[in-house]
């Protein structure tokens, strides 16, 4: 097996490592990160140099599909912020990779090239306050009358709702107990009439502030059921496809950025401070942390990577994205408290950007379906005796 990245993937790595240094520098992060502000200037620029592409098949404008392209990208982009990095996921993979793989041809030709220049977000509206790792038990409501869905319910955690020209929402459609077989999923403007959007202040992830979305009388076109007629009461396949297993990749790329991030700070650091005499980076104590935090990064890049190309190839990868979330996650959070711990006092002020990777870590074994979910599923779908 050849693990040696490809020509385009060096090249990919090299423009977004000019695009952060020119486009994101440290002190205009910091700024976002403050004033969870979404830089739409920044994301126009990213645009412009084809970074939209990636999930966009080529007769829509785009690049072609490459998950593995789009994880870097992720990857990359999360190293410096995910004021960044997260709205460009609502744009490759909520709205670029669903549509290529749910929607109909009209769509297609309606949305994807708008995903490819960079003008169209989704947002997703999937969680509620009564339903998290449960999608099936949603309650929020869609019911059709003629050419016009109505919908009415509630969604929480949903991340980027003021910024997205679309919800991706989804929706009941029959009765509950039928749980699976009746759910929908419908392109909800977040300007509708009967849309109720208020943030929701948390710890970290700023950029794309998390909110709670209401739904009153919403009335949106039928044009605006994702599959068309046949994707009434098909939204559990949609869903639990490309889909979810896409989005365990897509936080697990945020958490190799934003730890690949805290290990070279934390690494400059040690060789730039003194104590008793020394750098702190020649005491053996120091020097096994780096070791063992470069080690556990090393081991969960290679496993995100190899489920990213499973997903591009089209082969089942639900085990292997679980684990990828699972352990890259995981190996985030271990490793953002470690540059803290390292930078001491320093990591525990907003001057340094140590405790900025500790608020993001902190969330990501959260997001995209919880530690506890991943190890369920496993388990599940692993196991051969089961």
């Amino acid at each position: 097996m050849n693990f040696d990245e490809s020509e385009i993937i060096g090249h990919l790595r090299a423009t977004l490592e000019r695009f952060v240094e020119k486009e994101m520098p440290r002190n205009l992060v910091a700024q976002w990160d403050k004033a969870n502000n979404f830089p739409r200037d920044v994301f126009k620029k990213l645009a412009d140099i084809g970074m939209m592409g990636l999930t966009v098949p080529e007769e829509h404008g785009g690049a072609g599909r490459d998950i593995l392209a789009t994880m870097i990208v992720i990857e990359e982009l999360s190293r410096r912020s995910l004021a960044v990095s997260v709205p460009y996921i609502m744009a490759t993979c909520y709205a670029g990779m669903n549509l290529d793989e749910c929607a109909t041809e009209e769509q297609k030709r309606e949305f994807l090239p708008r995903v490819a220049d960079g003008s169209l977000i989704f947002a997703y509206g999937l969680t509620e306050p009564d339903a998290g790792a449960d999608l099936a038990s949603i309650k929020t409501r869609a019911e059709r009358h003629g050419d016009v869905i109505r919908i009415n319910g509630a969604k929480r955690f949903c991340s980027g709702a003021e910024i997205s020209d679309y919800i991706y929402t989804l929706v009941r459609t029959g009765p509950e107990e039928a749980r699976h077989k009746n759910l929908s999923i419908v392109l909800v403007p977040p300007t509708a009439a009967g849309v109720t959007i208020e943030r929701i202040d948390s710890l970290g992830m700023k950029g794309a502030a998390t909110t709670d979305v209401t739904f009153e009388d919403v009335e949106v076109p039928l044009a605006n059921l994702i599959g068309g007629e046949v994707g009434w009461n098909a939204g559990w396949r949609m869903l639990v496809g490309p889909g979810l297993d896409v989005e365990k990749l897509e936080v697990a790329a945020i958490a190799i950025g934003v730890a690949r991030a805290a290990l070279d700070d934390a690494w400059s650091y040690a060789f730039e401070r003194r104590q008793f005499g020394k750098l702190i980076g020649t005491y053996q104590s120091i020097q096994h942390k780096l070791a063992e935090m470069k080690t556990q990064l090393h081991a969960a890049r290679l496993t995100v990577y190899q489920a990213a190309w499973l997903a591009n190839e089209h082969r089942d990868c639900g085990v292997e994205s679980s684990m990828a979330k699972l352990f890259a996650t995981e190996v985030c959070k271990f490793v953002a408290l470690e540059c803290q711990t390292i930078f001491g006092a320093y990591g525990y002020v907003k001057e340094f950007d140590a405790e900025r990777y500790v608020r993001d870590a902190l969330l990501l074994p959260i997001i995209g379906g919880s530690s506890a979910i991943q190890r369920n599923n496993i388990f599940k779908r692993a196991n051969t005796y089961a």
